[in-house]
């Protein structure tokens, strides 16, 4: 078992200027370094499909962002940013509260936080479908930071964020959210809301790109990982495995399992479709084991999961123990928690490569990178710096079939 592993071996010098502050004016026009078995390629992100194989899978993410940061005044004028993070109640399910036409209770980032006195109600009004609605905010646990939401008309709360809030860009683009973000910052395919970054490497997607797609005969599946803002969060210990990973909600359908049991071969659409799929083993894994009596209250996948368990099944098996528990608990979709870490020496149990962006040095994104190409990923970034790729969220793309 992996003790050590030095965040400092994960880091690269990039340059400001190739951070993309705002999309391309066409998704599909966005470069593509192609990685196949050791060699380096330069494409269009239009021609992705002549890169893929006609029995290849992809899995796509379609959580849709929702406008997570809420501005409230006091009435002395100070502003008050309520960043939403997860959900506690009615329920922790985010698909749950975003139907719920009273209140909820969030965790929160709270900006300005010092200058929101106890007890104190902060008021801000809207119209939804020409009904005036009073969204209310109280922090009732400070230790927490958790909020309490009502508003004054029978209307879900998704219309009352899509109302109030704003898109939460990545803190890297350093600048607000502007108007185009509300479309631009969302895949075309997204659909489930509850995330509060978007899973960008599906950002490049287009109707035509997806044409080309099915006429090859590449099939789609759609899974459903709620963004965290904990993607964003650096890894600040000089030891990576004492890194802190955070939380993010996944839903599984039995439409997943089936689709990815006929499968030839997998390939993730960004990082949060690949950690899904490989959370979707280790719950496999658990379920094996007996872990859990009912999957009613939801699965947990922790941040270490691969290094808990020795004697392993198949891919295949691992499918079928969920499929049979959701049988035996007439389910159609299950809903839990994945915390899971992937870093160098992990082996992958899904995922035969990886369509995704360029990320932030020192992550724990790159090191899911370096997961599966190994060392080659500093000639991958190396390359794409001397190219002049376009990095982060609004970047460039690249395919990694290692």
């Amino acid at each position: 078992m992996m003790q050590h592993l030095p965040i400092a071996d994960f880091t690269y010098e990039l340059p400001d200027e190739q951070i993309a502050r705002f999309p391309l004016p066409v998704r599909d026009e966005s470069r593509l370094l192609v990685y196949r078995k050791g060699t380096i390629e330069h494409r269009q992100f239009r021609s992705l499909t002549e890169e893929l194989a006609s029995d290849t899978l992809l899995v796509f993410n379609n959580t849709r962002v929702i406008p997570a940061r809420l501005h409230f005044q006091r009435q002395t004028g100070a502003l008050i940013e309520l960043f939403l993070l997860h959900p506690v109640e009615p329920s922790p399910v985010i698909p749950v509260v975003m139907e719920e036409t009273q209140s909820c209770v969030w965790e929160c980032m709270i900006g300005n936080r010092k200058r929101w006195k106890a007890g104190e109600s902060l008021r801000k009004e809207v119209e939804i479908d020409g009904k005036a609605v009073i969204l209310t905010a109280e922090l009732t646990d400070t230790e927490q930071s958790l909020v309490r939401l009502s508003w004054s008309q029978s209307v879900r709360f998704v219309d009352v964020v899509q109302a109030i809030g704003k898109i939460p860009l990545p803190p890297y683009l350093k600048r607000e959210a502007e108007t185009s973000d509300e479309q631009t910052y969302q895949t075309v395919y997204s659909e489930k809301e509850g995330a509060v970054a978007a899973p960008t490497a599906g950002l490049h997607f287009t109707d035509r790109v997806f044409a080309e797609l099915e006429a090859k005969g590449v099939r789609r599946e759609f899974l459903t990982l709620h963004v965290g803002a904990g993607t964003f969060q650096p890894v600040k210990t000089e030891n990576a495995l004492e890194h802190k990973m955070h939380g993010e909600q996944l839903v599984i359908t039995r439409r997943n399992l089936e689709h990815l049991q006929a499968a030839n071969r997998i390939i993730p659409v960004g990082t949060t479709s690949m950690r899904s799929l490989e959370s979707m083993y280790w719950l496999g894994v658990q379920l094996i084991h007996k872990e859990y009596v009912s999957l009613e209250q939801g699965f947990r996948i922790p941040q270490f999961v691969h290094q808990q368990y020795t004697e392993l099944p198949t891919l295949h098996e691992s499918l079928a123990a969920i499929l049979q528990k959701m049988a035996a608990e007439q389910r159609q979709e299950i809903v839990g928690e994945t915390e899971i870490m992937i870093f160098p020496g992990y082996t992958f149990r899904v995922c035969q490569g990886l369509i995704t962006n360029f990320h932030q040095p020192g992550s724990t994104l790159l090191l899911l990178i370096a997961a599966l190409v190994g060392d080659d990923w500093k000639r991958i970034y190396n390359e794409a710096l001397a190219q002049q790729y376009r990095f982060l969220s609004y970047g460039d793309s690249s395919v990694l079939l290692p």
